[in-house]
């Protein structure tokens, strides 16, 4: 799998962190666990954060430090261990955590209607600071024109589209900003199913994705 658009440095420093909203954390993991270039990249970010902590002054410990440690370590319940049945592996299109999120792999999916053809699955998160769903665009079918309030990233699963930015295909990033307005097209012989992750509503160009907008939210 060739990736050709990755995530901006910015957004996977705030990952790194852990300063990043929930939706966009879980956009930036889905990606990592498709491209090993954007996860060595959070890897260079968290060694420098590591170097910095290292860099600040001990924290002076109270007497009784320890022994408050070790009653909180006592008090802990005795788990039981459980042998699991051996698992089969089977090939995932969706990686974790989106997997988790979404209550299983593509077989599992309850889809709703969009329009036109259009399929979409909310996403909750708990911190609502921006909006996750899957995207189902059928093959050859384009997504209506629309701009941005706000930043958007698509993350490729299946299939591909295009936009004025270039082709998108499986494990790559699309990131569009209140500059862009695009009309993603999807491509020929195949669904593309995307994941998508705003912070504000689009602003769509047809009376009836206006319409219907505040009743899908998106």
């Amino acid at each position: 799998m060739n990736i050709d658009h990755h995530i901006p440095d910015e957004i996977l420093l705030a990952y790194a962190s852990g300063s990043a909203p929930e939706a966009w954390s879980l956009i930036v993991a889905t990606h990592l666990a498709l491209c090993p270039q954007c996860r060595e990249r959070v890897s260079e970010h968290e060694r420098m954060g590591g170097s910095l902590l290292e860099s600040l002054p001990p924290e002076a410990l109270t007497e009784d430090a320890f022994d408050l440690l070790m009653k909180k370590i006592d008090g802990q319940p005795e788990q039981e261990v459980t042998v699991k049945e051996p698992v089969v592996w089977v090939p995932s299109v969706l990686p974790e955590p989106l997997r988790s999120y979404v209550g299983g792999d593509l077989h599992a999916l309850k889809w709703r209607r969009l329009g036109k053809g259009v399929l979409h699955i909310p996403i909750e998160t708990k911190d609502g600071q921006a909006q996750a769903r899957l995207l189902k665009v059928p093959a050859g079918k384009p997504v209506p024109t629309h701009g941005h309030n706000g930043d958007e990233l698509t993350l490729v699963l299946t299939g591909s589209f295009k936009t004025h930015q270039g082709e998108f295909r499986r494990g790559d990033i699309e990131t569009a900003d209140g500059d862009v307005e695009h009309t993603p097209l999807a491509g020929e012989g195949e669904d593309c199913i995307c994941l998508a992750v705003t912070d504000a509503p689009l602003r769509f160009k047809s009376l009836g994705a206006k319409l219907v907008q505040p009743f899908i939210g998106i």
